[in-house]
């Protein structure tokens, strides 16, 4: 039985912060604002996979209330998901997704975060897709206030 969820998150960007995505940092003058270390490609892909399971959302598991997720690296959310579906019998085929962001250019640094996400889910990198787009100048994403990811998983049961 296979089963497709959904992920989305965004952060706003702050002057002097850190900018992870996809398990990499990414040299820019701005980061993520967020509780954790706001790695939106990893928690839209969180969220896909415990949605395609019918497990809620990553606020659910790992709230931003909590001081046990505060500066987390979001790899590590990322593999207890993983193991939270292999729990309930689910294994990952696939996942795809794009963040969307003005600047930097991220082309240089697809295939490490394709690598991270793939060691984190325990699948080959060539099952793992990770595309980038501007907005054009256009939103908060073109006007650099902030990022989004977007991501679609398909699992199947074990």
């Amino acid at each position: 039985m296979f089963r497709i969820g959904q992920g989305y998150d965004v952060h706003a960007l702050g002057e002097g912060l850190r900018l992870v995505l996809g398990g990499v940092e990414v040299p820019h003058t701005k980061g993520c604002i967020a509780h954790s270390d706001g790695d939106v490609l990893i928690h839209a892909i969180c969220d896909a996979l415990l949605g395609a399971a019918a497990m809620g959302d990553i606020g659910k598991h790992f709230p931003d209330t909590s001081a046990e997720f505060a500066g987390i690296d979001s790899r590590h959310l990322l593999v207890r998901v993983v193991e939270m579906l292999g729990e309930a019998g689910y294994r990952v085929v696939n996942i795809d997704s794009t963040v969307a962001m003005q600047r930097p250019k991220l082309r240089p640094y697809i295939d490490a975060m394709r690598a991270e996400i793939a060691a984190c889910v325990r699948i080959p990198a060539d099952c793992v897709s990770v595309k980038a787009t501007t907005t054009e100048r256009m939103g908060f994403e073109g006007e650099e206030r902030g990022v989004s990811a977007t991501a679609i998983a398909l699992i199947e049961r074990n």
